[in-house]
């Protein structure tokens, strides 16, 4: 693949520009755009030199110190919905992620991938993005609607049912969506890349169930562990 020069993307980043103004505009919100779009850049310009040294990496604990600061992190931002509550609940949302989309990850690498060595961090690491970000968007919709619904009066058992349902509604359109109305980034990637179609489909459909578990555990987990207590 042809190495993007840095001026080009300059392109979308104006797109990206005027659809912050008009978030801007319309909801009053002057800082979340800016400072999305400003991390966005700078993490994902750093992250290229954190990975290069973290894939020469020869012993496991790295690796999995790496994803723990990961999940550490998805459990946080998941909370980004629930501010009030966001201390409390932190705790129940790191485990909810570690314990969902963690074996999510651990069956997709370990009895699907099965790499050499078994800890490679080139598979742990990019797969153990994609659990997580999944389980904290899914982590993140359900404490937004669970709390929601239990200021509005709702039962436990109904802000519960209604919360799970709307977290798992990113990940269940993906699943109807993929290969009709989008091909996904591995895909598109490996296919980029010269691999044939067949064999990244199989990549695919890896990803994909991987993800949808990843959200739907972490999603439950964290509102059987909030369900005990409701508010703080």
């Amino acid at each position: 693949m042809a190495e993007i020069p840095l001026p080009r993307l300059l392109y979308p980043l104006l797109l990206a520009a005027a659809v912050a103004f008009l978030y801007l505009r319309w909801s009053g919100d002057r800082r979340t755009p800016w400072v999305a779009i400003r991390r966005m850049l700078v993490q994902l310009l750093l992250v290229g030199y954190v990975l290069a040294y973290i894939f020469q990496a020869r012993e496991a604990y790295v690796v999995f110190g790496v994803l723990l600061v990961m999940a550490a992190a998805a459990g946080w931002i998941g909370l980004r919905t629930a501010i009030q509550e966001r201390r409390w609940l932190y705790p129940y949302a790191l485990l909810a992620i570690l314990l969902g989309a963690g074996s999510a990850l651990f069956v997709a690498v370990l009895l699907v991938l099965r790499p050499e060595p078994w800890f490679s961090p080139s598979v742990w690491i990019p797969l153990g993005g994609m659990a997580f970000s999944n389980g904290m968007n899914a982590v993140s919709l359900a404490a937004e609607r669970f709390f929601t619904e239990l200021g509005e009066g709702r039962a436990l058992e109904v802000a519960r049912r209604t919360a799970y349902k709307a977290a798992l509604i990113p990940a269940t359109n993906a699943l109807f969506a993929v290969g009709l109305v989008s091909i996904p980034g591995l895909m598109t990637g490996q296919i980029l890349a010269g691999v044939s179609p067949l064999v990244a489909a199989r990549y695919q459909i890896l990803v994909m169930l991987m993800v949808y578990s990843a959200a739907g555990m972490s999603a439950a987990l964290f509102l059987l562990f909030a369900r005990g207590r409701g508010m703080p």
